[in-house]
């Protein structure tokens, strides 16, 4: 195979004719994030009945990989830029790997915690290196629409095999195996892709600018800390000097890029409105879904009460429908137009999460199921067209650094999300009315509150399992109300700043 390390002219780039197989490398990159975000849903009653998090703890649990990733994704991008994408991706990789097993063996809160950061960090190399190497790679806008198409459908794909494969080991294994079913995935993917991935960089890429790096790791992580803290525990002084702290961080990032010679990141591409509608479209569109799915997998286990491999499968329509959007969404595009198929997927996810505010203990599946596939359909549309804009809007020496900005508008909305919804989550919850005796921690979590009940006289567990049911079911229907009127509102945003967007031809 040609080597890129020299600049490749165009038609070479088409021609090539391993691009197709290292393609194939590349989504198992994207396989191996999904599955582990996805799997983490299932497994959190079992984490909570092991290791007995606090509720806020839980809640860390589960964003703090995307707080890490969103605070390092656009340093990690300009890395791969400079010092070589498949080199870092690589790294990346074999690093997942590794702290995939240090959370599959926490044995205490607070070690997952930790062990979710560091999973955070190496994740932050993965993600900006594929995009930028299918940038790279297709040059025709034809064949990068599809080989974007089938990234994120693999994506899609990795949240129906996540939940499946999931929760077939919960139901067999203790809660540590679904983490360790990246291993293998990891291990093909290293092993191949030394072999398949061609080697691509910015040729004149300047030095990589450490305080650029601390800034952006301090601002990202500063702010979505102060709006998790004011959403869970109202606004006092701590998420105050947060937030002051955090904006200032990213003034001075903004500030010192804008006179770098070689920013970490060029903050010019934010003037194409096409680049920057993109990219509100998908942090927004995450925040409305993000907080929501992460209790999904609660409700159908903890509240229907079903097993951890029906659960699993209860959530594949949404996967099959963002693989099929996905896949015919650049086609969809330029018959139609970017900002209509944008805007209508966006709608039918709004939607759909304005059905899920009448749910109750009792919802039957197909009512579940249909909104599921709506979301799915809508999200695969969307996502696919928006990574679509954002690649086509830089010259691909900067692809590392303009992925990374889709990533960190990714992860940054799955962290807010789960911070602002599952606060309303958790919130609405810890109001509930429970019979004397019930202990503290049924109080924390919904898991909490079925591992106490397991411990009282029958009638007594009774009452506490009705009452914080239904106290959490009442918190899922505002936070899909909440996050139905975000999804619409980013509708109506997308229809105006991605108008005359199109993609190449």
């Amino acid at each position: 195979m040609t080597s890129t390390l020299r600049p490749a002219t165009t038609t070479e780039a088409v021609q090539r004719p391993g691009r197709w197989l290292a393609l194939s490398v590349l989504v198992l990159a994207v396989l191996l994030v999904a599955v582990d975000a996805t799997v983490l849903g299932l497994a959190t009653p079992y984490i909570s009945e092991d290791l007995k998090p606090t509720g806020t703890q839980l809640l860390w649990i589960g964003d703090v990989y995307s707080f890490v990733i969103a605070g390092l994704l656009v340093s990690m991008g300009s890395l791969g830029d400079r010092i070589g994408r498949k080199r870092i991706l690589l790294f990346g990789a074999t690093a997942f790997g590794a702290m995939s097993v240090l959370n599959a063996y926490a044995t205490t809160p607070e070690l997952m915690i930790l062990a979710r950061a560091l999973l955070g960090v190496a994740g932050a190399t993965l993600m900006p290196a594929t995009l930028a190497l299918i940038r790279n790679i297709f040059h025709d806008p034809r064949e990068r629409s599809l080989a974007v198409g089938i990234w994120g459908a693999t994506a899609s794909a990795g949240t129906a095999v996540g939940p499946i494969v999931g929760g077939f080991l919960l139901e067999h294994f203790w809660w540590g195996s679904v983490f360790l079913i990246n291993l293998p995935v990891m291990a093909v993917l290293v092993l191949v892709g030394i072999k398949l991935l061609p080697e691509s960089r910015n040729p004149n890429p300047g030095p990589w600018d450490m305080i650029s790096v601390v800034l952006s790791l301090v601002g990202m992580i500063a702010v979505v800390y102060a709006v998790k803290e004011a959403a869970s525990h109202g606004v006092t002084a701590e998420p105050i000097a947060a937030g002051l702290l955090g904006t200032a961080a990213l003034y001075a990032f903004v500030r010192r890029q804008l006179t770098l010679p070689a920013p970490l990141l060029d903050m010019r591409l934010f003037r194409n409105r096409g680049f920057s509608g993109a990219v509100l479209a998908d942090l927004l569109t995450i925040l409305g879904l993000s907080g929501l799915v992460f209790f999904l997998s609660q409700y159908l286990q903890l509240v229907q009460e079903r097993p951890p491999l029906e659960a699993g499968l209860a959530e594949l329509p949404a996967a099959v429908g963002a693989v099929v959007a996905g896949l015919v969404a650049g086609a969809v595009a330029r018959r139609y137009s970017v900002r209509a198929v944008v805007s209508g997927g966006l709608a039918a996810i709004g939607l759909a999460l304005a059905s899920l505010t009448v749910l109750d203990e009792s919802t039957g599946y197909p009512v579940l199921g249909a909104a599921l596939l709506v979301v799915g359909v809508g999200a695969g549309f969307s996502f696919t067209v928006t990574s679509d804009v954002i690649l086509s809007s830089v010259p691909k020496d900067q692809a590392g650094a303009a992925s990374a900005v889709s990533e960190t508008a990714y992860e940054l909305g799955a962290a807010l999300g789960i911070a602002v919804l599952g606060s309303i989550v958790t919130g609405v919850y810890q109001g509930f009315t429970a019979p004397p005796g019930t202990p503290a921690g049924a109080h924390e979590s919904l898991g909490g509150a079925v591992e106490a009940a397991s411990g009282m006289p029958v009638t007594a567990a009774q009452d506490l399992l009705m009452s914080a049911r239904g106290a959490f079911v009442d918190g899922l229907t505002i936070a899909a109300g909440a996050g139905a009127a975000v999804l619409l509102a980013t509708s109506i945003a997308a229809w105006f700043m991605l108008k005359n967007q199109r993609l190449g031809f």
